[in-house]
């Protein structure tokens, strides 16, 4: 075969699998799949110490009213039966009382694995045991609506409540593509949720420092409705800064406080 013949069946085989890549992005990206065995998390990323988050709600067809709350979450070591854990503890805060609502989570330190959830609204509990192969109501927890609640699992889930805790233990770098096995096992059932790193963001914070973030982007379709998160982690602190979610026509804010922000927890009932 000529010299001229093989260099034109180069040039058509590298323009056929360019045009492959330009329309085909998803098959040619690569996805890190993160579960528990596999012990991907950064624990050191992830600091002890309170988070505060002013959340707020915007309608675009409704220019005289936001709904506002404020959430804690206060991430500890401690132990629990004789293991070591990552604890954390959520409260949220609104004008209504009734929105009230307050959860406690513990996970193992070595892996993050969960444990334990509870959640409370109102009057009424939820609590979990978690396992390896199960997860299971904790019949130890006084009027736990989901003392009877039983699911077998085939892997371990990381715990979806704690979202925000394991976004700043991923391994985030530019183009990266992540599919967490997440599982809330108070509204849902376990499945495979994937999050992409669709570039970086620089925020103002205090003084208008300037903190450049990965931006951490999922979507997908929930009763009919298609719906966006889109989460701000810095660079240098691995820390949640700020989300911002699309649903039904709405919005929802998340904005990190600033430290100076009072821990309301410790006043009440003083």
């Amino acid at each position: 075969m000529k010299t001229e013949h093989i260099i034109e069946k180069i040039i058509a085989i590298t323009l056929t699998l360019l045009l492959l890549a330009a329309h085909c992005p998803r098959a040619m990206a690569q996805t890190d799949t993160i579960r528990l065995k596999d012990k991907r998390l950064i624990l050191a990323n992830l600091k002890p110490g309170l988070r505060q988050y002013l959340v707020y709600f915007q309608n675009p067809k409704d220019d005289r009213r936001l709904r506002m709350s404020v959430w804690l979450r206060d991430v500890e070591t401690g132990n629990r039966n004789g293991e070591e854990i990552i604890s954390v503890t959520q409260h949220w805060y609104a004008a209504d009382s009734a929105s009230y609502r307050s959860t406690f989570s513990a996970n193992r330190a070595s892996d993050f694995t969960p444990v334990y959830h509870s959640e409370t609204i109102g009057t009424k509990t939820k609590a979990f045991n978690w396992a390896a192969a199960q997860i299971t109501g904790a019949d130890t927890v006084k009027n736990n609506l989901a003392k009877d609640f039983l699911l077998n699992v085939k892997e371990p889930y990381f715990n979806w409540n704690l979202d925000i805790e394991t976004f700043e233990m991923l391994p985030l770098a530019a183009g990266k593509t992540f599919a967490i096995n997440f599982y809330d096992a108070v509204s849902n059932t376990p499945e495979y949720a994937v999050y992409k790193v669709t570039g970086s963001e620089e925020l103002a914070t205090l003084d208008n420092e300037k903190v450049d973030c990965w931006k951490l982007l999922t979507e997908a379709d929930y009763k009919g409705q298609h719906y966006t998160q889109t989460f701000w982690i810095s660079k240098n602190s691995h820390e949640f800064l700020r989300e911002e979610d699309f649903f039904s026509g709405g919005y929802r804010y998340k904005i990190k406080l600033p430290g100076a922000a009072p821990d309301v927890v410790k006043r009440f009932g003083k």
